[in-house]
């Protein structure tokens, strides 16, 4: 198929444009951002070769003299909502500041679009925007008296968690909106059976578990708390 590679190559390492020859009608960056427009609006599902190139304007066998593989789309679409981050010229010197701050706006980011989650993988790990937050990250480690294969551990594991944190809040969001019913109704049906259940005595720690009276569960402080056991984790002893 037309630009596709003859070997397995980098994306990033292919030139964007030869020495010679007219100047491309299109960027990465424009590429990009026509598969990002179209997995906020219609989910990944939706991106294909064939929709990004008539988003484009131009033919689809075009499109992949640009971009040589459905992988290579993918990953442009990640560095694009990559460069989103904000980050600061120096980290502040409190490591663990600059590494909640930097959750929240993982998690945040993912938000804003549910399809991120789902590519979150080391494979994309090689983009420009990628290479500039794990050096902003490690640069957060600095006070961080462990080795740097120790600190990249622990931002893969926050990356990691969070990735998994913000899938099943986006899960959770999509079947409440697919309910055929208030979220109200589904809740009091699910905590009235919960009740009889527990009340059979068959679930004594259970039971121990909801006397205490914890209520709803506060998302965002489940979040704080969990950041914040990671990184004990790494902390000096």
């Amino acid at each position: 198929m037309a630009g596709r590679p003859a070997e397995p190559e980098v994306i990033w390492a292919r030139p964007e444009r030869a020495g010679r020859g007219p100047r491309p009608a299109y960027s990465r960056t424009d590429i990009a951002a026509a598969g990002v427009r179209i997995a906020d609006a219609d989910g990944l599902e939706a991106v294909s070769m064939r929709k990004v190139a008539a988003e484009l304007g131009c033919g689809t066998m075009s499109l992949y003299n640009y971009v040589p593989r459905k992988e290579d789309l993918y990953e442009l679409m990640v560095d694009a909502v990559s460069g989103e981050y904000v980050l600061p010229d120096a980290p502040s010197g409190d490591w663990r500041a600059d590494v909640v701050a930097l959750a929240h706006q993982t998690r945040a980011l993912m938000r804003r679009h549910p399809w991120m989650p789902r590519l979150m993988s080391p494979v994309y790990g090689f983009s420009p925007h990628a290479l500039a937050y794990l050096e902003y990250g490690l640069a957060c480690l600095d006070p961080l008296g462990i080795r740097y294969g120790e600190k990249m551990e622990l931002l893969a594991m926050l990356n990691g968690t969070i990735t998994a944190y913000v899938a099943n809040e986006l899960s959770t969001a999509e079947r409440v909106r697919s309910l055929p019913w208030s979220q109200e109704a589904e809740q009091a049906v699910r905590i009235a059976h919960l009740g009889r259940e527990i009340g059979s005595g068959r679930y004594p720690r259970l039971a121990a578990a909801f006397g205490e009276g914890a209520g709803p569960i506060d998302l965002d402080a489940v979040f704080e708390r969990m950041l914040s056991r990671i990184l004990n984790g790494f902390a000096p002893g």
